[in-house]
């Protein structure tokens, strides 16, 4: 596929309980986790975590979907303007904090196949309705698989197919944000 696909999850999600298990029990183990287990497994997205907590999405997102997160890393929050993230996990800040959470989130379970097939069949875009409300748009660009949000900023999709019990996810390297 046209996605680099990243191992650093492979065993993210692995406790010290699971590597004395057998592969087979790990693989199993590993299945049953949702999306939120795998997001809080990452040490590469616990800027996430803490803004999903914060926002009360963790019950939403454990529910049964399926669901599409496009995951930001911690280096993609860092690039938004200083003190945003800070700001935004302010109690008073929970609407918009939810707005733009909820803006990297597609109903659905689209894998790296049907995020390409769907950019192919649009003529080299897709266009993806989000849980709020708003529209992101894949292309692929240098091999690259590439989100374009409403404001004309890109994300490029850095790892593809983290599969969790009620969805997947796909990590990018950019916060996407909906027109505020």
């Amino acid at each position: 596929s046209l996605f680099s696909a990243l191992a650093f999850f492979a065993f993210s999600t692995s406790s010290t309980a699971q590597c004395n298990a057998s592969k087979a029990q790990v693989k199993q183990v590993a299945m049953e986790d949702d999306i939120v287990d795998i997001a809080i497994g990452s040490k590469d997205h616990t800027t996430l975590v803490a803004a999903v907590k914060a926002a009360g999405l963790v019950e939403t997102l454990k529910s049964e979907g399926p669901f599409t997160v496009f995951a930001p890393t911690n280096d993609a929050f860092a690039k938004l303007p200083e003190g945003t993230v800070a700001t935004l996990l302010k109690p008073e800040n929970k609407g918009q904090l939810t707005s733009i959470l909820t803006y990297h989130v597609v109903p659905g379970n689209l894998d790296a196949n049907a995020v390409v097939a769907a950019i192919k069949s649009g003529n080299g875009t897709a266009s993806v309705k989000t849980v709020s409300g708003g529209t992101l748009k894949a292309m692929i660009v240098d091999g690259n698989v590439m989100l374009k949000d409403e404001n004309g900023n890109t994300s490029k999709v850095i790892a593809t197919d983290l599969k969790g019990s009620n969805g997947v996810i796909h990590v990018i390297d950019t916060v996407v944000l909906p027109k505020s």
